[in-house]
């Protein structure tokens, strides 16, 4: 028996597999074969930029971005969306919707090491740099 392409055989069948065999037959209730893009079509996400950088994020997603104004806990909401898909629809350059999220923490990424060498010329310089960051936690497209 064939579904996606991939064959199930009467042996043990992996976690990945039951997944597939779920979201095919709960989630979207159809008796034919549909492929992996439908099947992510489904699934309402957005790409935003969100000081200066552009993230896709989807609802519930927790994500590190440079460092926001605000406290944690606070709500923030972002208004720059360069597209939304939304049950298969996508649309590009709809500033009607926004996502909103929640400040979790505050906190420093790991130490990047900057160095620098001429070589024969006696100079070397080391420096260092922990980037400030945000984590944010997404709770609605809207």
């Amino acid at each position: 028996m064939y579904i996606i392409g991939i064959k199930y055989s009467q042996k043990k069948k992996n976690n990945k597999e039951k997944k597939i065999k779920n979201i095919i037959f709960l989630l979207l209730n159809r008796k034919k074969c549909i492929s992996f893009a439908e099947i992510f079509l489904f699934i309402m996400f957005a790409i935003v930029t969100i000081a200066g950088q552009q993230f896709k994020v989807k609802q519930n997603d927790e994500l590190f971005v440079h460092r926001l104004e605000g406290n944690a806990g606070d709500k923030v909401e972002f208004s720059d969306i360069l597209m939304v898909s939304t049950d298969g629809n996508i649309t590009v350059g709809n500033n009607s919707k926004k996502v909103q999220a929640e400040i979790i923490d505050h906190l420093k990424g790991d130490k990047v090491i900057v160095f620098k060498k001429r070589r024969r010329k006696g100079y070397q310089k080391k420096n260092g740099h922990r980037q400030s960051l945000t984590r944010i936690k997404i709770n609605e497209i809207a």
